[in-house]
Formats: C-alpha cells, structure tokens, sequence
C-alpha cells in the first residue's frame, strides 16, 4: 500500500497477511516443488499424496484454533458458501429425515445477507418457515427471545457472532445453551469474530460454524464451516465426494494453506489476540472520541470505552444530513478506504437493515460510516482519520 495511504475497511477483507503470501509463493514458484503442492490432493500418486499432506496439516491447524477435530471442518469457498451450506443443508436433511415436516428456522433482523437472504430463499420457497428475531437497541440478540421463538418444528438457530457493521459480540454460550436444551442444532457465522475474540467450541454449545480466510488476512476464495459430529446435515455441492462427501469439487490446497498460514500467526495464541485486540480497542475508543465530539453525529450503537460487548476493531456512526455515499467518497480522495456498512452491499443506496432493526431512524441510517481497524493499524493512522473528518464537516457547512 501508499505510504499516505490509510486503509481502514478490515471488516470488508484484510489485506494478505506475509505469512499468507509466502505460502501462496511457494506454491505458484516456477520450481518442481511448486508442481508436487499443486497436485490433485484426491489422487493416488506420490505427488497427490504430498497434496492431501498439505490439506490435512491446514485443516488440523484450523481444527486447533476452535478446539475441534480436524474432520469436522469442512473447506468451502468461503463464509457464505458455508452459510448457505449450513442453513440448507440442516433444512433439507430434516426435510429428508420427515418429508411432512415443514422446518423452523430461528435467526435475526441483523444477520449477514448470505444468512438472512437464504433463509427468505428457504422460506419464499415453502422449504421452511423462519422467525426473525429482533435486537435490542446495543444490537444485542437475547437468548430469552429465542427461547420464545422456539416450536415443535424448529430444527436450527442461526445468530450472527459478531456483526459485521456495528460489531457487537453476540452471546454465544447462552444461545447455544438454549438451542440444546430444545434438542435444536445452532449454527453462527463466526466470520468477523475470528482472530479478534478467542473461540473454544469445546465449552460452547454449537453445532456449525461459518468462516472466511480473506477476513484475517488469508485469500479471498477459501473458507470452512465446522460441522460437528453426527450433526445431521446434507450435501449441497455434488460431485467427486471430497471433504468427506460434504463439499465436492478438487481442493483449493493452496488457498487452505495460505488460509491456515493466517490461522497459524493470528488465530492459535490466546494471548496474541487479546494483545491484538487491546490495541484496536484503544484506537476504536479514540475514533469514537473524536467523531462524536462533533454535533450531528451519532454512534450507531453505544460502545462505551473499553467495552469487550462489541469487537474492538469496529467503529460505526450516523452523520445527519450527509449520505454515506458521499462520506466515502470524501474519504477517499483524501487517501483513506473506509466503508459505510457491509460490504457485500456497498453498491445499494438504500439504509442499512441492520441499522434500522436497531431503532435508527431510516434518513440518519442514510448516512452510516464504518470504520474498521486492523492489528497493524496505528494511532498516526487514527489522528489523520479524524483531522480528515473534521475537514469535511466544516467544507459541507460551508457550503
């Protein structure tokens, strides 16, 4: 990147980290090394078998990091293929296991669209039917309200780990707590809680969890769900029967070494990531200082400092009277990358759902700006953030 550059759109995608990219370079080499790691890792000869090593050694260190066996996770292309993977496929093999049942789903107002989409697909369909559960002003998702939205028919909870727009940290351990006692599986898109809070699925109750390697500094085009065992879940990819019948199609070795690479320098380490996760905090504390010391601009949610509720590496305010749009675009002509919400639906002009299930008033969620830190972010990078800001409050009054 620039030097002048600031880069502060981590919760979109993470830049590739370096031991990413010297695991990538290894493997794309002009070298016959390069060409034994290329291999088909499904067949049977020596430079296969060298292959299959590869995947297997990634997929135990991802297994690691989670305190899970190494076959229960599962290589997809990503973190929404693994959600669409997780909500069809409990859905359809309840539906396999019953075929007069109509299955319930459970899940949330501010889930991530490869969630909710997919569950108005399922729903629109006849497949299933869904409750959407509403959160709470801090964006919170109480366990009590998805006890209440639990029936006969209910076969999964889906509830986001950590929202990808205001970053609040959803109480995993209760809600999984609660789907069990119902005998109802629990699946959470764990994709931006990765790296930046610890995540020991040996103490907590859930069945599936969604991940992306190009959120902590892996490529883009690699992820996992981790399915537990004996979780009851039919294949939605079908072909050649690879990663254990669940996902078919020829591995991505590279990708999945590049990815548990990642894993490896951010991910295993309980205490670097409390170390990582105290600096951004302290940054996050100072951002939200300085926007809210300026009239018209409002937290989207209400992070008090030093609050361990909601990621430490997510800022999100409302400006009144200015569109996101025309935020961004400031920004980035004074060399800075930030984001008005999730990526995935930068490109619509319309207010954030998430936002508005919040209480937010739909003209002030017009105006959304996120800002999103990484570990190597900086204190410099954060006083020229809000100088820039200040610069652009005073040329729109101006105006």
């Amino acid at each position: 990147m620039l030097h002048d550059h600031i880069y502060f759109d981590y919760a979109a995608t993470a830049p590739l980290c370096e031991a990413s990219r010297e695991v990538l370079q290894q493997f794309y080499a002009e070298s016959p090394d390069a060409l034994t790691l290329n291999a088909n890792a499904n067949s049977l000869h020596s430079d296969g078998r060298t292959a299959f090593a590869k995947l297997e050694e990634a997929r135990a260190t991802i297994a690691q990091s989670l305190s899970v066996r190494p076959p229960e996770i599962v290589f997809t292309s990503g973190a929404t293929e693994s959600d669409n993977l997780a909500l069809c496929g409990v859905i359809r093999a309840a539906r396999r296991k019953n075929p007069q049942l109509v299955p319930h789903i459970i899940t949330t107002q501010i889930e991530h669209d490869a969630v909710y989409l997919m569950a108005n697909k399922l729903e629109s369909s006849g497949e299933a039917r869904v409750t959407y559960v509403a959160p709470h002003k801090d964006g919170s998702i109480d366990a009590k309200d998805i006890e209440a939205a639990l029936e006969e028919a209910t076969v999964l909870v889906s509830v986001i780990a950590a929202d990808n727009e205001t970053g609040v940290i959803q109480d995993l351990a209760a809600i999984g707590k609660t789907a069990h006692a119902a005998h109802v599986l629990f699946h959470a898109d764990c994709s931006q809680a990765y790296g930046k809070v610890p995540l020991d699925f040996s103490s907590l109750d859930i069945d599936l969890a969604s991940f992306s390697a190009h959120k902590i500094g892996g490529p883009k085009g690699v992820g996992a769900l981790y399915i537990k065992s004996q979780t009851p879940i039919e294949a939605q990819i079908i072909g050649g029967g690879q990663e254990g019948g669940m996902r078919s199609g020829t591995q991505n070795v590279a990708g999945a070494c590049a990815f548990a690479a990642a894993v490896q320098s951010l991910c295993l380490e309980e205490s670097l990531i409390e170390e990582n996760a105290a600096h951004m905090m302290n940054l996050r504390d100072g951002l939200y200082a300085g926007f809210l010391s300026h009239k018209g601009v409002h937290a989207s949610v209400d992070c008090p400092t030093g609050s361990k509720k909601y990621l430490p590496n997510i800022v999100n305010v409302c400006v009144e009277g200015v569109e996101s749009e025309t935020l961004i675009l400031q920004f980035d002509l004074a060399g800075i990358a930030v984001s008005g919400g999730s990526a995935c639906s930068s490109h619509s002009l319309d207010a954030s759902r998430t936002l508005c299930a919040l209480g937010i008033p739909y003209d002030l969620a017009l105006g959304s700006l996120r800002i999103s830190l990484g570990y190597q972010s900086s204190e410099d990078e954060v006083r020229r953030c809000l100088a820039v800001f200040s610069s652009i409050l005073d040329s729109f009054q101006r105006s």
